[in-house]
């Protein structure tokens, strides 16, 4: 039987256009920057990040294309522009102070060579040399005021001369950084690396697939994330916009009960606000390696759609698979235009 289709006479003229997408969390590997002790090994790196070794070296292969196989993904998920990012564990992990200025300087140089070469595709957040207050204020007036990079990654804890020792950002040793990151009003993204070496030799001792992105991670960063908060540094500097990845690293989920229990518990700390302000009025956080219904209607509830943004997480992730999520996940079309690319233009001036 043949159905009888009923007339269309009123579609849109136009097809739907689609859905234009800004990618913030794209990570890239600069290994002339690195010195010859900090070489990348792909071996010891999935080790460390609780990964498997092949998989470690597609990624790498991925990582260092930035202007072939990386558009082409790009083109594919319809996504206009990538922000890229020095991957992990990045400047954070170098012991050595001067040689963690000189690597700095190179890869922000280099990053903003690459993005004038792009025509468009590509902005940059600036990597910076936390081991030395005031090179890290230098280097961060030469990174966004003079090379236009878009706001600061950092990639965990700053690594100490003594391997077992990191320093998170809550330190006073920092305040001079928030104040300078403060007075340009740019965003900084905290982003995932291993814990340090005590965590992962305990806590995921015979259980090394844990202590990568598959768990570790969000846990050590969603603590970063709150040593920020309970310090009171979002008091001082309201003004203050800090990222995270994966729809919060758990925090948006968890909020009510952390603030709670704080509430109950605060030895000694007091902050002006709950949890679940400062998430709605000092975070942003990202869809990057995330892409689950649930966890995003989740973090609507938790702060709002105006404060999500849309990333794929290349290369440990594939840019197809996270543009066809978001453009069919179950939210308003308003909602959906804003995660794509409407927050992060208005974030980042790019209107």
């Amino acid at each position: 039987m043949t159905l009888t289709r009923l007339p269309v006479a009123g579609a849109p003229k136009k097809p739907l256009a689609p859905l234009r997408k800004i990618a913030i969390e794209e990570h890239f590997m600069n290994p002339d920057a690195m010195h010859p002790e900090e070489t990348f090994n792909p071996v010891e790196f999935a080790r460390v990040s609780g990964l498997e070794t092949e998989f470690v070296q597609v990624v790498m292969q991925r990582m260092k294309d930035l202007h072939h196989k990386r558009i082409e993904e790009m083109d594919a998920a319809g996504i206009d522009v990538s922000i890229l990012s020095l991957t992990a564990a990045g400047i954070e992990g170098i012991a050595d102070a001067g040689k963690a200025i000189t690597a700095a300087r190179k890869v922000n140089d280099a990053l903003a060579e690459t993005v004038a070469r792009s025509r468009g595709r590509f902005l940059g957040f600036a990597s910076l040399p936390l081991q030395d207050t005031d090179a890290a204020l230098q280097e961060l007036e030469h990174a966004i005021g003079e090379l236009g990079l878009k706001g600061v990654m950092v990639n965990g804890y700053v690594q100490d001369p003594d391997k077992r020792i990191g320093h998170y950002l809550d330190e006073a040793r920092f305040a001079p950084v928030w104040e300078a990151i403060a007075a340009l009003k740019v965003p900084v993204y905290i982003h995932p690396r291993p814990s340090l070496p005590q965590v992962r030799e305990t806590l995921y001792a015979q259980h090394a697939e844990l202590a990568g992105a598959t768990w570790g991670f969000a846990p050590e960063t969603a603590t970063h994330a709150l040593r920020l908060v309970y310090s009171g540094l979002f008091d001082r500097h309201p003004e203050l916009t800090v990222i995270l990845g994966h729809l919060g690293e758990t925090l948006p989920y968890f909020s009510w009960r952390i603030q709670r229990c704080f509430e109950f518990n605060p030895l000694g700390h007091q902050v002006n606000k709950r949890l679940q302000d400062y998430l709605c009025e000092n975070f942003y956080i990202t869809t990057s390696g995330n892409n689950f219904d649930q966890a995003l209607i989740c973090a609507i509830l938790t702060m709002g759609a105006d404060r999500i943004m849309f990333a794929s997480d290349y290369p440990f992730e594939m840019s197809d698979d996270a543009a066809r999520w978001i453009e069919t996940a179950p939210i308003s079309e308003n909602d959906r235009r804003k995660i794509a690319y409407g927050n992060a233009e208005q974030l980042f001036g790019l209107r």
